[in-house]
């Protein structure tokens, strides 16, 4: 008997997995998490059925949530994530030495314990000895905060239930209060190609437009994530995605990386024109 992981995008459109088998099933106080073990993506996460990553090719949104903001910003010292608790933004922050400290809330502990048991290729982020784990709410935490981090990281699930605080004005607010002077927040933005993600993207592009002088988005392609078209969100207090980019530093870096590179960075901010009018309507 064949069995698959199957997520309707849609009423009417469905993305299926073939399962070679389930590794861990469970419910936290806040949400079901599976794990699953499948031939084609390798490991894979899902949260109340919906799917987080898979090992083949979550290094393409950790990659790009993490790598323009610090191909940007010329000094990131002190960085805030919030959610993240599989550890890949985690693990590719880690590979910048200049980073001093890496501040994690997760409101889910029970998501780490299970990603560090099962799902060890991005887990290992949280090994290194600048990342500091809080389990708590995101939107409480940031309350307290104040022109304290350079680096503000949004992993966020979906715009409903443990994530949906994460997509307010309220929110976005708290994160410019509780970035520094030339501080810059970046956000995973939802797809703009179906309709209820769409309303989504579009209403939390017109919130932290009005937080932000500088809101810009991008994008990049996920396969396993809704119509495989994602974007991520670049706001700012002072510097720009393309004028502040810094190539040759980038570069001096030294990373590996499997999908961003610096010709990309600029190309991801070249969105398609429908979507620009989709932008630009809550602009």
């Amino acid at each position: 008997m064949d069995l698959w992981y199957s997520e309707f995008h849609t009423d009417n459109v469905k993305f299926s997995i073939k399962v070679e088998k389930q590794l861990y099933s469970g419910q936290s106080d806040f949400q079901r998490i599976d794990v699953f073990e499948s031939k084609e993506y390798g490991r894979f996460l899902t949260l109340d059925g919906y799917m987080m990553l898979t090992e083949k090719d979550e290094f393409i949104y950790h990659e790009m949530i993490v790598h323009p903001p610090m191909a940007v910003h010329p000094n990131v010292k002190n960085v805030l994530v919030i959610g993240a608790g599989d550890g890949g933004v985690a693990r590719e922050l880690a590979r910048y030495k200049i980073i001093e400290n890496v501040d994690i809330v997760e409101i889910d502990e029970e998501v780490v314990n299970v990603c560090k048991t099962y799902l060890s290729q991005t887990a290992c982020g949280f090994d290194d000895d600048r990342i500091h784990l809080y389990f708590q709410d995101g939107l409480k935490f940031i309350r307290s905060c104040e022109n304290k981090y350079d680096l503000i990281v949004v992993d966020s699930t979906d715009p409903f239930g443990p994530g949906e605080g994460l997509f307010t004005k309220e929110f976005y607010g708290n994160c410019y209060n509780a970035l520094k002077d030339d501080g810059i927040m970046v956000n995973q933005h939802e797809n703009p190609f179906y309709g209820a993600d769409c309303v989504a993207m579009q209403r939390a592009h017109k919130r932290i437009f009005e937080s932000f002088p500088i809101s810009r988005v991008y994008q990049a392609h996920i396969p396993t994530y809704p119509s495989g078209h994602w974007l991520f969100g670049f706001a700012s207090k002072k510097y720009r995605p393309i004028d502040d980019f810094d190539e040759k530093k980038w570069k001096s870096f030294g990373l590996k990386t499997k999908y961003y590179n610096t010709k990309l960075h600029v190309g991801a901010f070249a969105l398609p024109n429908y979507v620009w009018e989709l932008l630009r309507d809550v602009e």
